[in-house]
């Protein structure tokens, strides 16, 4: 019997530059989390993160690669251009924030008190981090959107904006929850609707987007979008005058950091990243709305 279907398997998924991305990703993403885990320990807030992020990240690498290599991914009711593009960026955040944080808590030169050969897993382990890192950041490059390519929207520049204004609202929401006091003022709390509104309208983007259901809707979803966008760039530019003025303006707050204030429970603490992140999200949205001029939406690839 000839069969009719083409080939069951896909080498491409495994041979082709973003392919083998993903199994250096895959690898790292294994190495890292096995060294962690055998020797190198972790505890803490910070270290269960770490090790959740490079758990979920390597599993979620594994079943793209063997969704591709195997055509699964056409049974799945996603947008598959989406949802990898989507995943590939959040892994990249999410790698190097662990990269970051990993080292910065865990990593001592001296061997005094954990001994050298748990200094030495940690180190090891922190190298294998980045490089992690690097592999995810690499596969953002090779398969984000060329100019005149038709693409998935996700791959645009606007797409993986999205995927980073997310990220950056859950550093400001862990900061809001660390004693920012934000409850003090109405228009702090004026401002925590600011984020938490953007957060869950762009998750929701994010979400038609990568389930491939932006068709069905009974609204033109390429311009609601844009114009959410536009809405954001307001929202966001009222929270970066009223939150600094609430919280450091000496009427209403302090402009410098207490003396007495514990180190890594101050509420001023807390307060300066989130006006540091508020700032970033706004310059990110402005960017977000520049690129949306110049894209056209894809659900289907």
């Amino acid at each position: 019997m000839e069969s009719t279907g083409g080939p069951y398997l896909n080498t491409a998924a495994v041979t082709s530059p973003v392919g083998i991305a993903r199994l250096l990703q895959m690898t790292f993403g294994c190495t890292t989390f096995s060294l962690v885990a055998h020797q190198g320990g972790f505890s803490a807030a910070y270290g269960t993160f770490c090790m959740f992020v490079w758990t979920f990240c390597f599993a979620i690498t594994v079943f793209i690669i063997a969704c591709e290599f195997t055509h699964l991914h056409s049974c799945l009711s996603l947008s598959w251009g989406n949802f990898t593009a989507a995943f590939a960026m959040l892994a990249t955040l999410m790698s190097i924030t662990a990269a970051v944080i990993y080292p910065l808590y865990f990593v001592q030169v001296g061997c005094y008190p954990i001994g050298c050969e748990v200094r030495d897993f940690r180190i090891a382990a922190s190298v294998f981090a980045g490089l992690l890192f690097a592999a995810y950041a690499t596969e953002v490059f090779l398969t984000r959107a060329k100019p005149g390519q038709v693409t998935s929207y996700m791959a645009t520049i606007s797409g993986l904006l999205k995927i980073v204004q997310a990220f950056v609202a859950c550093i400001i929401f862990g900061a809001l929850v660390n004693d920012s006091q934000y409850g003090k003022y109405v228009a702090t709390q004026w401002c925590v609707a600011v984020y938490s509104f953007c957060f869950v309208v762009t998750v929701v983007v994010v979400a038609f987007s990568v389930t491939g259901k932006t068709a069905l809707l009974w609204f033109p979803f390429e311009r609601s979008v844009v114009i959410y966008t536009f809405g954001a760039v307001l929202l966001y530019m009222s929270a970066a005058v009223i939150w600094p003025v609430f919280c450091f303006d000496s009427k209403y707050g302090s402009p410098r950091r207490p003396g007495l204030c514990a180190k890594g429970k101050c509420p001023w603490d807390s307060q300066l990243v989130i006006a540091i992140f508020t700032y970033v999200n706004l310059l990110l949205y402005v960017l977000d709305l520049a690129y949306s001029q110049r894209i056209r939406f894809v659900s289907h690839l």
